[in-house]
């Protein structure tokens, strides 16, 4: 018995709602929208496709229905438009944000939650400022998605199956992110070297670009929203994966966002590393090697979010 509150529910926290509805993560799903009856509409929508799925309750509800809720996810706030970046919404999100946190913490004090709106790795940070909830107890989706677009992508280039590709993006969900090569591989080939290493007669591979690779999975967000106006599937794809991983009694490395405390020389930031993610929530971090260049790059990120930090009233 899982029982998952959304706030907000836009077409990320309706898509996720779905999501979970019908991966079975669920068997209780609470949605809360300052737009109730947008919220009972989507309720409603999900609740009448459930006889084909596993067994479910889902309906809209106030703060004081998350009560005993095991996720809290987050999803509320201004959404990205064209051209805008995600730091742009800073201000107007954290304070929706701040709003949010003592409405939803009084109900749901032993939750675990995962912070979705953007800029994600900003509001992670103000959820861990002022939440009073223990911070491994406070998952922002961070890079897990940027993570996901990654892998499509390399499997694309060497026709190979999602799974044997093994690479991260870390740092900020935005700009800054940036992608450590050098453990980047394919079925424990070196990324650089595995082209030249299949003995395939007919298979012909391009050589791995990887500046197209970086910009490919930076501008993806943007590249949707220009076409459809919103991203949604993916995203709620990728957050269902982490609700799975923070249900399941076995822990597993995921890209998210999280309190930094001395890793790698940073403090008091929020960005994306590779943590340990479980029952008891994102209780550990991967040290993983990373060479002068990927290390300067990670500082590059965290001062891009501290700019921001500095610039808004958090």
């Amino acid at each position: 018995m899982n029982k998952i509150t959304i706030i907000g529910t836009g077409s990320v926290g309706s898509t996720i709602a779905y999501t979970l509805t019908v991966t079975g993560l669920a068997s209780e799903i609470v949605m809360i929208d300052i737009n109730g009856e947008k919220a009972m509409g989507e309720a409603l929508d999900i609740r009448q496709g459930t006889p084909f799925c596993n067994s479910c309750t889902i309906y809209a509800g106030s703060y004081a229905d998350a009560v005993k809720s095991d996720i809290v996810i987050l999803t509320s706030g201004v959404a990205r438009k064209p051209g805008q970046s995600r730091l742009d919404l800073a201000q107007i999100n954290v304070n929706i944000t701040r709003s949010i946190i003592p409405e939803i913490t009084k109900y749901a004090p032993d939750a675990t939650y995962v912070i979705v709106s953007n800029p994600v790795d900003i509001l992670t940070y103000t959820f861990c400022k002022y939440s009073g909830i223990p911070e491994e107890r406070i998952i922002g989706s961070g890079t897990i998605l940027d993570t996901s677009r990654l892998r499509s992508r390399l499997s694309e280039y060497y026709s190979i199956n999602q799974q044997n590709v093994h690479a991260y993006v870390l740092g900020e969900h935005g700009d800054s992110s940036f992608i450590p090569w050098s453990l980047a591989n394919i079925s424990n080939v070196p990324i650089a070297e595995y082209r030249n290493s299949i003995l395939h007669k007919d298979a012909v591979f391009p050589e791995l670009r990887t500046e197209e690779v970086e910009e490919y999975v930076r501008k993806s967000g943007a590249r949707v929203i220009e076409r459809k106006g919103a991203t949604f599937y993916a995203v709620s794809i990728s957050v269902c994966h982490l609700c799975k991983c923070l249900l399941s009694g076995i822990d597993t490395t995921l890209t998210v966002s999280t309190m930094l405390h001395g890793e790698y020389g940073l403090e008091d930031i929020c960005l994306s590393l590779v943590n340990v993610v479980g029952k008891n929530g994102a209780h550990g971090k991967v040290l993983i090697p990373m060479n002068d260049e990927e290390i300067a790059a990670l500082y590059r990120s965290a001062d891009s979010l501290r700019k921001v930090i500095n610039s808004i009233n958090i």
